[in-house]
């Protein structure tokens, strides 16, 4: 079974080879081959899940070079769920992306380019969910990020160029930070496998290990676009084509959170920040709830939505307690998949009514119904309608506060409560003049009438399927999600692991 393991991280990078040899002739050969390659990493995934579950952390040394001298992938109950979600909405999302080839053909969106990045992409952020040493994370941000460099500007247009550039230079600070987080640490302790560095760092001074973990912090903070390093993200994703940014904030922002949880349970336990975390938690859902309320663009409005429910996520790593980090790894999965969900159907809507304007739009609940459904059952599922899974999720973040009680956690459960009422508001707003309202006098020139394609349909349904199905099984997930926070907070299992003999130290 270990064996499996690099899978998800080749498979990926294989079809992509494959595609670019190629070249842009059989393009049903090189959907095939996408598709298959991103089923058989789900598949993959799926399995490395069960036996994490039922074994505990899987781990290989690529190479045939022993910890900590090679490369470590490891697959615990954290990462392997992360990558069944991750997986399954990367296939939705390419399905998307195939009904969008097929129906516009727009020089502004080059396919050809986008299938192999894409599925580079993929495979960085497997990387970087499975790798069991810093640089090695390094090395999955980085092939993420070069990948998105080159989606965020696809077709090369003036919108594009200047939302991207804002992008990658944020995204290089960022990368600068965390490779300077490496040095510090690999200077102190020798080491960078994360399994030999949770024994090393509590050996350190506190203000080396203090540094260290502030600079790593913030280089996952501005991935994960957490206030006050999120002001580049509505700036930056609603400008991409729709599968490009769909993907960003379902999967890119996770990542950082992802980061985020390592740094404070297996690298830096102890809550030494915790207060921190919790400060920026309520600032993010407050400030982007706020920012969401005020805008007229669907996808700049979920954009900012986007920044307020990282919040919720980091309110629960702050919380530092099982019954927060399970909350937050419940939450993480069901807003990976209802967040892409929205950004899909946001492509939807943009396709029928012409705009993403809500003062260009109306009339879509009679002339789209199918796009109302798909539009308002993740919607209520984000602003927290019960009995979906968000409010599961945010039901399991607000018990864990009250738990932990003192001033500081109560302020975040009225702003968990506060930010959920504000983010419904936000999108009954968008329901109510999309769909409800009476169509402009002056229909835009883009809108379309007609069916709309099957593929791209087929995709965001198949996504609302999948946010549903995580209320109908909410009870098993949310109990694999304590497991998974029990073994955060247990970082011994990890540590053997990856060192099944010992040597750690």
């Amino acid at each position: 079974m270990n064996a499996l393991v690099p899978l998800p991280v080749l498979l990926p990078v294989l079809a992509a080879g494959v595609k670019i040899v190629i070249g842009p002739r059989h393009p049903l050969l090189k959907r095939a081959i996408s598709v298959a390659a991103l089923a058989a990493v789900l598949g993959v995934a799926i399995a490395l899940l069960v036996r994490a579950d039922r074994d505990g952390p899987q781990a290989v040394q690529l190479g045939g070079w022993p910890a900590p001298v090679g490369i470590t992938l490891v697959a615990d109950r954290l990462s392997a769920v992360m990558l069944v979600v991750s997986s399954a909405v990367t296939l939705c999302v390419m399905v998307y992306a195939f009904g969008q080839d097929a129906a516009e053909r727009d020089r502004d969106t080059p396919m050809s380019v986008f299938h192999p990045t894409y599925l580079l992409l993929a495979a960085g952020v497997c990387d970087a969910f499975l790798a069991g040493d810093l640089f090695n994370m390094f090395v999955g941000f980085e092939m993420m990020l070069m990948a998105s460099y080159v989606l965020v500007t696809l077709g090369g247009t003036m919108a594009r160029v200047r939302a991207g550039t804002t992008y990658i230079i944020v995204a290089l600070l960022s990368s600068m930070l965390f490779l300077v987080a490496i040095a510090v640490l690999y200077a102190a302790t020798g080491t960078v496998s994360m399994a030999q560095l949770s024994w090393r760092i509590a050996e350190l001074p506190g203000p080396v290990a203090r540094i260290a973990e502030v600079t790593l912090l913030t280089a996952f903070a501005v991935k994960a676009a957490v206030f006050p390093l999120s002001m580049w993200l509505p700036d930056s994703y609603p400008s991409a084509p729709t599968p490009v940014t769909a993907v960003f904030a379902g999967l890119l922002t996770k990542i950082g959170v992802y980061g985020i949880i390592r740094a404070e349970t297996l690298l830096f336990p102890g809550g030494h920040l915790r207060r921190v975390l919790l400060v920026a938690a309520l600032l993010s859902m407050l400030v982007g709830v706020l920012g969401a309320m005020v805008q007229i663009d669907v996808r700049r409005l979920l954009s900012f939505t986007l920044v307020s429910h990282i919040g919720y996520m980091i309110f629960g790593v702050g919380l530092d307690s099982a019954a927060g980090l399970a909350a937050t790894v419940f939450y993480v999965l069901h807003h990976i998949t209802i967040q892409t969900t929205l950004f899909l159907v946001a492509g939807l809507i943009d396709r029928r009514g012409g705009a993403t304007s809500l003062a260009r739009l109306g009339g879509l609940a009679r002339t789209a119904p199918l796009v109302g459904v798909l539009f308002f059952i993740p919607a209520m599922n984000l602003g927290g309608i019960p009995p979906l899974s968000g409010f599961l999720g945010k039901l399991g973040l607000l018990r864990a506060g009250l738990a932990q009680g003192g001033p500081l956690a109560d302020a975040l459960v009225a702003g968990a409560v506060v930010t959920s009422l504000l983010t419904l508001y936000s999108l009954v707003k968008v329901w109510n003049q999309a769909f409800w309202s009476a169509p402009p006098e002056d229909m835009p020139e883009g809108a379309r009438a007609g069916r709309l394609p099957i593929a791209m349909v087929a995709g965001s349904a198949a996504l609302v399927v999948l946010s549903l199905a995580y209320t109908a099984a909410g009870g098993p997930l949310y109990a694999l999600c304590e497991r998974a926070a029990d073994e955060l907070l247990t970082p011994q299992t990890y540590v053997q692991a990856v060192f099944p003999s010992g040597g750690a130290t």
